[in-house]
C-alpha cells in the first residue's frame, strides 16, 4: 500500500510540474501586417508596417509570418544602415518562397525590407525591436487602444495575441497562475498524501 501511495504521489508531482512548464512557454507566430500581406502599402495606410511594429510587443520564442506573392516578392533582413538607406545588396538572410517564417531566437532589434528593387524606398520595411524583461516596455502615446486591432473588421472583433500594453506586465501576470497552479498542486498532494 506505501508503494502505491508514493507512486501516485510522484504522479502529481510530475503533472504539476508539466502544469506549470506550460504556462511559462507562451510563444506567438504573428502575421506581419495583421490583414494585410507583405507588400507595398497602400495610400490608405503607408506607414502599415510602422503602425503594426509598434502595437506589438515581441519576445524570444515568438515568430514572424511574411504572406507574399513568391514571383512579385521576396524578404531580406538587413543591417540598421541597409534598412535606412534601403541598400538590398549583402543582406543577412534572403528568403523567397511566399511563406516565409522568421523565428525569434535573441533580444535586439531586427530590420526586414522586401528584396525588390524600389519597394524598400515605398516603405515596404519592417524594424521590430525584442526587449529583454528588464528593459522597458513601449508605450504609445496616441493612436488605437490596445484593446482593439488596428485594422477594421468586418465579421466582428478578432482575437488578437498581447500588445505592448497587455504583455508589458505579461512576467507579473503570469506568477499568478504559476503561483495557483503550485498551491493547486501541493494542496492536491497533500490531500492524496494524507488520505491515501
Amino acid at each position: 500500500m506505501a508503494k502505491l501511495k508514493s507512486s501516485r504521489y510522484y504522479f502529481l508531482l510530475a503533472f504539476q510540474f508539466l502544469v506549470l512548464i506550460q504556462t511559462k512557454v507562451l510563444s506567438y507566430q504573428y502575421k506581419v501586417g495583421d490583414l494585410d500581406a507583405w507588400g507595398i502599402p497602400t495610400s490608405a495606410n503607408p506607414r502599415v508596417y510602422t503602425s503594426w511594429s509598434k502595437y506589438h510587443t515581441l519576445k524570444i520564442g515568438d515568430s514572424l509570418l511574411f504572406l507574399y506573392p513568391p514571383s512579385q516578392d521576396s524578404l531580406i533582413q538587413v543591417t540598421e544602415q541597409s534598412y535606412t538607406s534601403c541598400n538590398l545588396t549583402d543582406p543577412i538572410l534572403y528568403m523567397n518562397n511566399g511563406n516565409s517564417l522568421f523565428n525569434i531566437t535573441a533580444y535586439g532589434d531586427f530590420y526586414f525590407t522586401s528584396g525588390e528593387k524600389g519597394h524598400c524606398e515605398k516603405n515596404q520595411k519592417l524594424h521590430i525591436s525584442v526587449l529583454s524583461a528588464t528593459a522597458p516596455a513601449y508605450s504609445p502615446s496616441n493612436g488605437p487602444s490596445a484593446f482593439s486591432p488596428s485594422y477594421p473588421t468586418v465579421f466582428g472583433s478578432i482575437p488578437q495575441p498581447p500588445s505592448s500594453a497587455l504583455s508589458a506586465s505579461s512576467s507579473h501576470s503570469l506568477s499568478i497562475p504559476v503561483f495557483m497552479a503550485s498551491l493547486t498542486g501541493f494542496l492536491v498532494c497533500a490531500l492524496v498524501g494524507g488520505i491515501m
